[in-house]
């Protein structure tokens, strides 16, 4: 039984890299990060915090959907016009109906809600046009469906920071069933005080430029940002091949120190993919650049690949997007995968190349460094968030 491809033939991509998939994939791999910026106007106690912040125009909400105008919707229909023809193309064959929308987001227009809270701390009123939508998590995908006039199944999937990768893992099993001929699967997370706050509160947060898998590590920045796919079932380059998901619950914020959920959800992507873990050609981390983080998933992927797979971060590129991670982290294979990568370059990994024991190391991949030339372009993204919810996808070309 061979495993089923839901294809992947367009990709909608705004962060702090850039806007569209073309300066993505070019600040990617050429290892830029101009987009992390220092920023004194979001910890409550006027620290300047380092964070991955969208530098790009964004469009402006349309009038019919101003009750969810907020940021992260100007993100999201930045992607989804990006790749407006080719959904434009699917909504005349299968007509929209046929089609879903599946989006991850953590925490939505939460800044508008911030927002409008302390306008009313100093007048005793919300401000006019302020609507519960605009910060409503189920909102994203519900606003993204009514922006491009589809009318199937539409909804959103809030697991934290693998929000992004279980969107795409549901999208493919809506392809799967039958239930849609195409679906609109990412995810999308904005800039805002209460995830800026709420990590430095965990002692999470690093001020400067994240480091991941350093020895001098010191924590996650915040970045913002929408990853958007086009996924059916007609045949394109790219495939999300496989998907597995664990929920260990082992912590509300920390992971399993044994890493079983994280190896579980590898594993089953893996197996669904119908393939061996050798077949992988590369692995985009999670790689926050917390101490627990970085030294779990390093054991875990050095039991998987015994520590000789190229492997990377790009926390330090665009800072950690939260409910967009898992989205981003597929579209940066994606970028890798595509016939358009000539070169075949391997998103890199920014750090201080301090080592640590235990550690992924060796294996970090150097700006410039190319696939094998015998490399059929499959890749495995990881992503793992509280409550030990983990999402791991194979995609790329076909195994």
């Amino acid at each position: 039984m061979t495993a089923f491809p839901a294809y992947l033939p367009a990709l909608g991509i705004v962060s702090a890299l850039g806007a569209g998939r073309s300066e993505v994939a070019a600040n990617l791999f050429a290892g830029r990060n101009e987009g992390m910026r220092r920023r004194d106007d979001l910890l409550a106690d006027g620290q300047p915090a380092t964070v991955g912040e969208v530098a790009s125009p964004l469009p402006d909400v349309p009038d019919h959907l101003r009750a969810y105008e907020s940021r992260n919707l100007q993100l999201i229909i930045a992607a989804a016009e990006q790749i407006r023809p080719e959904i434009e193309a699917a909504l005349s064959r299968y007509g929209t109906a046929r089609i879903g929308v599946v989006m991850g987001s953590s925490t939505s227009g939460i800044d508008r809600g911030e927002a409008a809270l302390a306008v009313y701390e100093k007048s005793g009123s919300l401000p006019p046009g302020f609507d519960i939508r605009m910060q409503e998590l189920g909102s994203v995908g519900e606003a993204l469906a009514k922006y491009l006039g589809i009318e199937g199944p539409a909804y959103t999937v809030s697991t934290a920071c693998s929000s992004g990768a279980h969107a795409l893992a549901a999208g493919r099993r809506m392809l799967q069933t039958g239930l849609v001929d195409a679906v609109v699967a990412g995810g999308a997370d904005t800039l805002c005080r209460l995830t800026v706050n709420g990590f430095q509160a965990l002692s999470a947060l690093s001020l400067d430029l994240c480091n991941p898998f350093s020895r001098n590590r010191a924590g996650i920045n915040i970045g913002e940002g929408a990853a958007i796919f086009l996924m059916q079932k007609e045949e394109s380059e790219v495939a999300l091949w496989g998907t597995g998901t664990s929920s260990d619950g082992y912590s509300m914020t920390a992971p399993d120190p044994e890493g079983t959920g994280i190896e579980i959800a590898l594993r089953a992507a893996l197996a669904d993919a119908k393939v061996e873990p050798k077949e992988i050609d590369y692995v985009q981390l999670h790689g926050t650049g917390t101490a627990q983080n970085d030294l779990v998933e390093s054991a875990v992927i050095k039991r998987l690949f015994k520590g000789e797979i190229p492997a990377s971060s790009s926390k330090a590129q665009i800072g950690h997007t939260l409910g967009a991670a898992g989205a981003m982290g597929a579209a940066h294979c994606w970028l890798a995968a595509h016939s358009a990568n000539t070169e075949g370059y391997l998103p890199p990994h920014l750090w201080d190349g301090m080592a640590d024991d235990g550690l992924l190391s060796e294996s970090l991949v150097s700006p410039g460094e190319v696939l094998a030339p015998s490399a059929r372009r499959l890749f495995l993204s990881n992503t793992l968030a509280f409550g030990g919810n983990n999402a791991g996808l194979v995609l790329g070309r076909q195994p």
